[in-house]
């Protein structure tokens, strides 16, 4: 019953979910441990916080510079944006939040959220949840990839074109 009521019902999409989400982002949530063990294991690697931006690069607090191509806040414990300098945020909400669509910021390629509590659903910063909303944003990363790939050109005959069976 919880899990069909945090995890369906209290959505972005529903009109239950869109008034309580005021609410609840002002109350916050029961805080997890996460080990940085855990985070080596999968590979992840933890860099200092971000301090500026060199040549549309994020440079971290011990002055490297990181190449990456997309960036995904995951926000750990509470939500702080007061790092990000961009147009990206409504101002109506309090806490300010950013504009988003289930984590995709439509006015800034390449900028997503996961982890943020109630992103989409009461669960986004749960562990039921946030693998749903990860998922919609690597959905979003992969077709964004393939529709800027160059399409293979053809330039022969269509005889010689393989048959489909």
């Amino acid at each position: 019953m919880m899990r069909v009521l945090f995890h369906r019902i209290l959505t972005t999409e529903t009109p239950i979910g869109r008034r309580k989400r005021p609410k609840m982002l002002s109350q916050g949530i029961q805080l997890v441990r996460t080990k940085p063990s855990d985070l080596a294991a999968a590979g992840i690697e933890r860099v200092p916080r971000t301090t500026g931006v060199r040549d549309g690069r994020p440079v971290v607090g011990d002055d490297r510079v990181l190449d990456v191509k997309n960036v995904i806040w995951c926000t750990g414990f509470r939500p702080d944006f007061s790092w990000i300098d961009l147009p990206i945020f409504d101002g109506k909400e309090q806490p300010k939040e950013p504009v988003h669509v289930r984590g995709v910021v439509p006015d800034e390629p390449g900028l997503y959220f996961v982890g943020l509590f109630f992103l989409y659903a009461m669960t986004s910063g749960l562990f039921t949840g946030v693998g749903r909303d990860a998922e919609y944003v690597v959905d979003h990363l992969t077709s964004t990839a393939r529709q800027q790939q160059p399409r293979p050109s053809y330039t022969g005959s269509v005889d010689a074109l393989p048959q489909q069976s």
